[in-house]
């Protein structure tokens, strides 16, 4: 373990924070920041693709202000964390069972820490998938609340049939490292503009987004290979199929979700068995960067579960 960068002027994240650079089994090189905020519990907070720590220093500072400390990780391939091709835009992954190993590294680091018990989990969107499979591995986390979770991608019927024959013929030739069709080598937030966009409503949050990745653009990610598209399809439908565990969980989920396919998460929360889901009227994927009233409204809910679950 060494210590690494944290732009906290960015990441707006409580007053304490630090980060890491820790190795998962396979020697990966991750950076961990863990933002300290009370005694009640450590929270393991999975983002999303294409992000990183310092967009959740808001959700570490509101989390603080309830009593919890937040661990946090630039999963592999992104941020500042080893990426696995030359070119940094791609996003790569052979299977999503790698993933898992940086949730290893973070319960390592924890416990070697001596961070705050209970452990928590905190996750958006393929943090969301991430966290179902280490919830399913038996990690020891007392509750978790998902945002959007990753459980399905929403990809039209034609495009899902062709998506499954080009990720399978891509990966049997050799050319699983091509860029997905319709991804590139650049961020969404710095070649999309805000109207229209499909990550959130709050145009400040959007321009608070697009600000890091310009002050840091090795925080940058765009597109996803081939064989990483194939990955996402595998586990979303192996986790499907799941029994869900007999944990408590709370899930929240925008109205105007366009990301993320929306049946997979109505039908698991429906049958989680100490499982709920909320919906948000007018919120896109992002609910931890929408507007004000509904990033207060998520993180009460979270803190709720939490603080029951203690």
């Amino acid at each position: 373990m060494a210590d690494a960068p944290l732009h906290n002027d960015l990441a707006n994240g409580p007053a304490g924070g630090q980060a890491f650079w820790v190795n998962a089994s396979d020697a990966v090189r991750l950076r961990l920041a863990y933002w300290p905020g009370g005694d009640r519990g450590t929270i393991f907070l999975l983002p999303g693709r294409t992000e990183y720590i310092e967009k959740y220093g808001p959700a570490a500072s509101e989390m603080a202000q309830r009593g919890y400390g937040t661990l946090c990780i630039d999963i592999r391939g992104q941020g500042l964390s080893d990426r696995a091709l030359p070119d940094r835009m791609i996003g790569d992954v052979r299977d999503f069972d790698e993933y898992q190993r940086d949730v290893d590294a973070m319960l390592e680091f924890a416990q070697a820490q001596g961070l705050p018990k209970p452990f928590y989990l905190l996750s958006h969107s393929m943090g969301g998938s991430i966290a179902l499979r280490a919830m399913h591995r038996g990690a020891a986390f007392r509750a978790a609340a998902f945002s959007a979770p990753m459980w399905g991608i929403l990809l039209a019927p034609p495009m899902r049939i062709f998506s499954r024959v080009v990720t399978g013929l891509a990966g049997g030739i050799g050319l699983g490292h091509l860029y997905a069709p319709g991804t590139k080598g650049e961020s969404y937030v710095t070649r999309a503009p805000f109207q229209g966009n499909l990550l959130t409503t709050s145009e400040p949050m959007y321009d608070w987004m697009r600000g890091h990745l310009e002050s840091v653009p090795d925080l940058a990610l765009g597109g996803l290979t081939l064989r990483w598209l194939a990955a996402a399809l595998r586990d979303c439908a192996a986790l499907q199929r799941m029994a869900l565990p007999d944990v408590p969980t709370w899930c929240a989920l925008g109205t105007l979700e366009k990301i993320v396919d929306p049946a997979p998460i109505h039908a698991m929360m429906a049958r989680w068995p100490k499982g709920r889901l909320e919906m948000f009227d007018g919120a896109e994927h992002e609910i931890m960067m929408e507007k004000p009233h509904h990033r207060t409204r998520f993180y009460d809910a979270t803190a709720r579960l939490f603080d029951a679950n203690a």
